[in-house]
C-alpha cells in the first residue's frame, strides 16, 4: 500500500481522538531526524473519548497493512495509508500528520 513513511513525530489518533504513541521504532531508518515506525509493535492509545461513555475506550492500535517494499530490521514500516485497527473498539487509527518527503509502497 503506498503512502508516506510514518515517523516518531507523526500525529496518530484513534477514531475517538485519543493520542496514539508508537512502541516499535527503527533507529536505523530516520526521516526528518526521527526514527520510522515498524509494524511489529502496537500503538498505545491514551485519552480515547469513549472513556466518558459506557463503551470501553481504545487501548491499543495495530497496523494490519504496512509497506510491502520497505523494511527495517526485516520488519515492514508503517505508511500513512496503511490499514489499522484499535482494540477493543475495532475502529481504525488515523494518521493525521506525518512527513511528506519520503513515500513507499
Amino acid at each position: 500500500m503506498p503512502g508516506f513513511l510514518v515517523h516518531q513525530g507523526a500525529t496518530v489518533l484513534c477514531s475517538h481522538a485519543g493520542l496514539a504513541t508508537p512502541t516499535a521504532l527503527s533507529p536505523a531508518v530516520t526521516v526528518m531526524g526521527m526514527p520510522v515506525v515498524l509494524q511489529t509493535g502496537p500503538y498505545a492509545v491514551a485519552g480515547c473519548a469513549l472513556a466518558t461513555v459506557p463503551a470501553p475506550p481504545c487501548v491499543t492500535g495495530t497496523f494490519i497493512v504496512a509497506s510491502t517494499a520497505v523494511t527495517s530490521y526485516g520488519q515492514p514500516v508503517i505508511v500513512s495509508l496503511g490499514t489499522s485497527i484499535c482494540q477493543p473498539t475495532f475502529t481504525p487509527l488515523l494518521v493525521i500528520t506525518t512527513q511528506t518527503l519520503v513515500s513507499a509502497l
